[in-house]
């Protein structure tokens, strides 16, 4: 049964319901999870510098990033759950990709997170994380839906 399962993280309810379906799994079969989330760092590290600070910018994103994980990690913690985090930094990459990599280099073996269902134009224009990392993954994939999202 699965043992290392993956949950890429973000501040949304879609995410949320994703990482207490991976704790209820991870619980049940007595799996560590690695819970992920990915800074996109590239779109402020051009030059800039009359403009912004773009090194102070990325540092603030970071922490955000950071506080998002930490949040997370607690309450995986407060479910009983064995867990480890990382924070990703992407510049520019694919966000799937991104995540795909790790989870291939932690060697996970289940994959769990939120799609937020977009269809249509919205899907056009911003593309899927859920649906990028489906075609890439190596390992099973469990993606849930929020009924919130509709």
């Amino acid at each position: 049964m699965y043992q290392r399962i993956y949950v890429p993280v973000d501040d949304s309810a879609t995410s949320a319901l994703a990482l207490a379906e991976a704790c209820k799994l991870a619980k049940e079969v007595g799996a560590t999870l690695r819970l992920a989330h990915v800074v996109d760092l590239a779109q402020f590290g051009w030059g800039g510098a009359e403009f912004l600070d773009a090194a102070e910018l990325q540092g603030s994103i970071k922490q955000a990033g950071e506080q998002v994980l930490s949040a997370n990690v607690a309450k995986v913690e407060a479910a009983g759950v064995v867990a480890e985090a990382k924070i990703l930094e992407s510049w520019g990459d694919r966000i799937a990709s991104v995540i795909v990599e790790d989870a291939n280099d932690w060697g996970a073996d289940l994959m769990v997170m939120g799609t937020h269902g977009l269809g249509g134009l919205m899907h056009l224009l911003m593309g899927s994380v859920a649906e990028g990392v489906l075609k890439q993954a190596d390992v099973p994939v469990l993606l849930l839906r929020n009924p919130g999202d509709d």
